[in-house]
């Protein structure tokens, strides 16, 4: 009864976490007429005020003495804080720009491009149905720049800044909260500095506009660090597989709001591109699930298998089909948000 407890409050964490993120988009407008840059800034400044609060609380301090202690790891947080910044930015923009649904695109094809990087970089291996989805995904793109007329820059931009952090963060291998901390401290001076520089100019909307101004632009930190408390909450109780197809509620909400309330074109050719998206994604989530089953079912066996021997088993059925590569499974939360 107390896994079956954990097992759907991890689930309803997912589903948090992955909504949060999937109706940012209507958020993001409200903090007109703030450019991208100073609601950038703000995030950073706020995401930090916010965690190391969070961490203050939960006495989470731990791991920085660790982490000032190695030059590698912090050289890595400063390329993660690098690449996070490139991608919040151009997601900001391009929703207060009315390109919602290419941002959406470019959450549909992360998983496609973070394995795509996981064979030219890390030299791995994919199986038949990976490479399928692959190419399938790189066809779409095809299709989707006819359709605009030149290629989706925003989408590939969002798609290969979160996948290259993505593939930072594997090697910090730092929980939700801690890197985000670090990322935003590294943040901090030079977008407290632009806000400082911004404000000396007379342009800074955030004394100007009024206090309900403010108080949302203070509420960037909030938005940015609850679902991804939500999300390590459900990274710990549910599997791998079921947080690898939570993750597409996010790009389908943003999809959707693109559609239905921002009200942006989607001609023909841009649903077939979509199409071939879905067909790779829907390609990609039933390889994923069956080996997933194929290692769960191998794990019990050897765990039979010890047990009829006499001896303990070196790991259980659970955490064996969950230790998997970037180009095998993908699950960090979409950054951009």
């Amino acid at each position: 009864m107390k896994r079956a407890g954990e097992s759907r409050a991890g689930l309803l964490n997912g589903v948090a976490a992955y909504s949060l993120w999937g109706i940012v988009p209507l958020f993001w407008p409200l903090l007109k007429p703030a450019g991208a840059a100073e609601i950038l800034a703000h995030r950073m400044v706020w995401s930090l005020g916010v965690v190391a609060i969070a961490l203050l609380f939960t006495r989470r301090w731990a791991w920085a003495g660790e982490l000032l202690r190695s030059p590698k790891r912090l050289g890595l947080i400063t390329v993660a804080a690098a690449v996070i910044t490139v991608n919040w930015g151009v997601y900001i923009w391009a929703v207060n720009s009315g390109h919602v649904v290419e941002t959406s695109l470019g959450y549909f094809i992360n998983p496609l491009v973070t394995i795509a990087m996981g064979v030219l970089l890390l030299k791995e291996r994919l199986r038949k149905a990976q490479w399928a989805a692959v190419g399938i995904g790189f066809a779409s793109v095809i299709v989707l720049a006819v359709g605009y007329g030149q290629p989706p820059w925003i989408s590939l931009c969002l798609a290969f800044s979160f996948a290259t952090y993505g593939l930072v963060k594997k090697k910090l291998n730092l929980g939700g909260l801690e890197s985000l901390a670090a990322e935003t401290a590294v943040q901090f001076l030079p977008a407290l500095a632009y806000l400082l520089w911004l404000g000396s100019r007379g342009d800074s909307t955030f004394g100007s506009e009024g206090a309900g101004h403010g108080v949302l632009l203070a509420a960037t930190g909030l938005v940015t660090a609850v679902p991804l408390v939500c999300f390590g909450a459900a990274a710990i109780r549910v599997p791998l597989s079921t947080l690898g197809l939570l993750q597409y509620l996010a790009p389908v909400f943003q999809f959707v709001l693109g559609i239905l309330y921002f009200h942006e074109e989607m001609p023909p050719e841009r649903w077939a591109g979509f199409g071939l998206v879905w067909l790779a994604l829907t390609l990609l989530s039933w390889d994923a699930l069956r080996t997933a089953r194929k290692n769960r079912r191998a794990a019990d066996r050897l765990a039979e298998m010890a047990v009829a021997r006499g001896a303990a088993p070196h790991g259980d059925s659970a955490s064996g089909p969950e230790s998997v590569s970037p180009a095998r499974a993908v699950t960090i939360p979409p950054a951009g948000e």
